[in-house]
């Protein structure tokens, strides 16, 4: 008999093991009419990509889910698979191991299946595309453009129709106020017939389109776009919201971001962290172009009461950097969602009537100047964040580049599995510039931790140092 009263050391915790299923599905929608040589090429290109489609097909498998950790859908299920079968009608998706929560009594949730068909559509048909190119990427801006343009047409999300898009731009990590405040703005913009757009994730992504599904409903109104645009880098850490019903995968954050700029007729900024910020700089450091002055295009800043220190001190932020001149490019509002709604429906109506005169479209802005050190790729690495220009004497648009650059990165250090793997071989990034821009930088990167504003899974980590 044992009388020692210490226990034995207690074995390692299995990880749970949750409840998965096999099945096949049939993909519609854009997927279901092909030809013979289409699907051949369709499954010999996902085959190259077996890796990134996993992943993606992953996330939106548990989409709804809180995670922001891009690695914790993989260890929770580390025996799923996906496999695209060839076959005379089209073609035939095979799930191994998949999440039972994507599906009831055996069948996949109609709304899953939609998000993943989105999946396979846009990144083989990506890869198509760029192997038809010979694996290069458009090197113009036109070009860019017109890949930006494909992309969407091809998701169809390009519809003919008077203006009614607006993008909403927040973090996926809010507090409890912040997110019912996104859901009564929603609300407001829905009554008035507004479709939103975002970027598919939860938090202030999820708020606006679940308060104009009430609205839209009320309003007897059909057809309602929830359209939601990500890419591969950020879908893992971000699965998409179950209300999107229209999800968009671009290649790149960059093309993201001119998605959205096309796309919408307007953005709402509520509050959010790093990745908020990087929008906010990429849309100003476009109206602040010469090639964009005159070019009405509403964007508010709001949240309630208890938010109104945030927009307080990115308006500060953007002030110090890039001047007066941008922050007239925006107005900001506090505890007021009718407010917000009212003035996003007047100025959707602005914008109808400038693109009317200059002969530009309703459902892409064509006219809008998008330059190429804007649309080209950033890969942030060590090299690339210390090597930023984050100095005073630049233009304020050239800035605004560089600003939204570092915020991209930090992005990366954070979700992004690469960037994640960068900062655990190498540490955190180093970010250099004049001494008053990286106090307000660093200020700003403070509050965000404070605030957890920068993760929601787990104790955060700063991947990034600021060198003054």
């Amino acid at each position: 008999m044992n009388n020692d009263n210490t226990s034995p050391q207690a074995a390692a915790i299995p990880a749970p093991i949750l409840p998965t299923v096999d099945a096949h599905i049939y993909p519609k929608g854009g997927l279901d009419v092909l030809s013979r040589e289409e699907v051949a090429r369709l499954r010999d290109v996902s085959g190259g990509m077996h890796d990134l489609l996993r992943r993606c097909a992953l996330a939106v498998l548990t989409s709804g889910s809180a995670s922001d950790d891009p690695r914790a859908a993989q260890e929770l299920y580390p025996n799923f698979d996906i496999e695209v079968l060839q076959q005379d009608r089209g073609m035939r998706i095979e799930l191994r191991g998949a999440p039972a929560m994507a599906f009831v009594d055996g069948r996949i949730i109609r709304g899953v299946a939609e998000l993943l068909f989105a999946v396979v559509r846009d990144l083989a048909y990506t890869a198509i595309e760029r192997r038809a190119e010979c694996g290069a990427e458009p090197q113009t801006t036109a070009g860019i453009t017109d890949a930006v343009f494909r992309l969407l047409r091809n998701a169809r999300v390009l519809q003919p129709g008077d203006p009614n898009l607006v993008v909403c731009w927040g973090g996926h990590s809010i507090g409890r106020e912040e997110y019912v405040y996104t859901k009564q703005v929603g609300y407001e913009l829905g009554l008035r017939g507004i479709d939103i757009v975002t970027g598919c994730g939860p938090g202030a992504m999820k708020g606006p389109m679940k308060g104009a599904t009430i609205a839209h409903v009320k309003q007897r109104r059909r057809n309602s776009r929830y359209i939601g645009i990500t890419e591969p880098g950020i879908i893992a850490a971000e699965s998409p919201n179950p209300i999107v019903n229209h999800l968009v995968i671009m290649p790149d954050i960059e093309k993201r971001l001119e998605a959205f700029v096309r796309l919408g007729h307007g953005i709402i900024v509520f509050p959010g962290g790093v990745g908020t910020a990087e929008e906010i700089l990429y849309l100003l450091g476009i109206l602040l172009r010469e090639e964009n002055v005159g070019r009405y295009f509403p964007v508010i800043l709001t949240g309630p009461a208890g938010s109104a220190p945030y927009f307080e001190q990115i308006d500060r932020f953007i002030r110090l950097t890039l001047g007066e001149a941008a922050a007239s490019l925006y107005e900001i509002v506090v505890a007021d969602p009718v407010k917000v709604a009212r003035h996003m429906h007047a100025g959707i109506h602005k914008v109808r009537e400038q693109r009317i005169a200059q002969k530009d479209s309703f459902f892409f802005s064509w006219a809008m100047h998008i330059p190429l050190d804007l649309q080209s790729p950033f890969v942030p690495t060590h090299e690339a964040m210390a090597a930023l220009d984050l100095h005073h004497g630049r233009k304020p648009f050239e800035l605004a580049a560089d600003l939204r650059r570092a915020f991209s990165g930090i992005v990366a250090g954070n979700v992004k599995e690469d960037g994640m793997r960068r900062i655990e071989q190498f540490g955190p990034f180093e970010i250099h510039g004049d001494a008053d821009i990286m106090q307000a930088l660093d200020a700003l990167l403070l509050a965000f931790v404070e605030q957890r504003r920068m993760k929601i899974s787990g104790e955060y980590r700063p991947c990034y140092r600021v060198v003054q």
